[in-house]
This record gives C-alpha cells, sequence and structure tokens, in this order.
C-alpha cells in the first residue's frame, strides 16, 4: 500500500510497450468499490475476489499491478512463480503521506501508519517469497525508479532470449 503499484506499473508497461492492469481497478470495475466490498461482503470475499481477477489477469502479458493483499493466497504465490515479480517499497517515515486521507479498508482505525507497518510485517515473508528485485520508492524521481524497473526488465527478457 502506497508504493506506487499503479503510477510506476503505468509508466513501466508503457516504457516496455506492453499492456497494463490494475488488479484493484478490475475488482472495482466488476463488483464496485473495495471499501463497499469489505463492508457489504467482508475480507474472505473480498480476497476470493481478487484471487479471480489476479488469476485471470496472469493468463495475459505485460505489466500487473497487484493488490498489495493478493500474495496472502498460496495459490497466487504459487502462480507468480513462473513470471517475473518486483517489489517496490517504502519507507514507514514517508508512507503517512501517501496514505493519508485514502478510502483503505484495511488502514481504518486511530492510526494508519501503525496498521500499514502491521500489515507489512505480516505479508513481508509473501512479498520475499514471491519478489524477484525489489524497488525503493521512497525518495527520488518516479522516473528513475522506472528506469531501473524497465533496465532490469530488459535485462531479463534479453536473457532469456540467449537461453
Amino acid at each position: 500500500m502506497g508504493a506506487g503499484k499503479t503510477s510506476i506499473g503505468r509508466r513501466v508497461a508503457r516504457a516496455l510497450d506492453v499492456p497494463f492492469v490494475d488488479t484493484d481497478a478490475l475488482v472495482v470495475r466488476d463488483h464496485g468499490p473495495i471499501p463497499d466490498l469489505f463492508r457489504s461482503r467482508g475480507e474472505a470475499e473480498f480476497r476470493r475476489i481478487e484471487r479471480e481477477t489476479v488469476a485471470r489477469a496472469l493468463g495475459n502479458e505485460g505489466v500487473i499491478a497487484l493488490g498489495g493483499g493478493s500474495v496472502i493466497d498460496p495459490q497466487t504465490r504459487a502462480d507468480l512463480a513462473a513470471h517475473r515479480v518486483v517489489l517496490l517499497t517504502v519507507a514507514p517515515h514517508v508512507i503517512g503521506h501517501r496514505i493519508g486521507g485514502g478510502n483503505r479498508p484495511l488502514l481504518a482505525g486511530e492510526d494508519p501508519v501503525t496498521q500499514w507497518q502491521r500489515i507489512m510485517a505480516e505479508r513481508r515473508p509473501f512479498y520475499d517469497e514471491v519478489s524477484d528485485v525489489e524497488f525503493d520508492t521512497s525518495r527520488g524521481p518516479i522516473s528513475e525508479v522506472v528506469q531501473a524497473i524497465v533496465d532490469w526488465a530488459r535485462e531479463r527478457i534479453a536473457g532469456e532470449a540467449h537461453v
């Protein structure tokens, strides 16, 4: 949450000339706002819907921005093994500015930053399991992060072509 998955993913896809999809946006398009899903159907049903959406998205080429909690699902983690996965991180001292005023159901409460840190600590082992590389988005122009990811992806593509 708050690491820039959508904005960075969209720019990386454009630079690589491939399609971009955001699985949270697909969930919203097909089922309505995520906070409403959490309230009306509960987190378990949201995760089921998210799992189906991610599975469909992974069947296509391009850059896919996954919802931060999608890696909780063991089948999603297994599916990601066949893909190159970039983990975007952000420092706790920066996150408050990025998540403030947002409508994120899992951060509801008195201190969203503390909630975010707890969630990150719980999910970090899953992120580490599925990711091939990590980029910190805490500072610097977003264009530098995008270029670093594009360079990394192109190296992987070139390496696969020579195998």
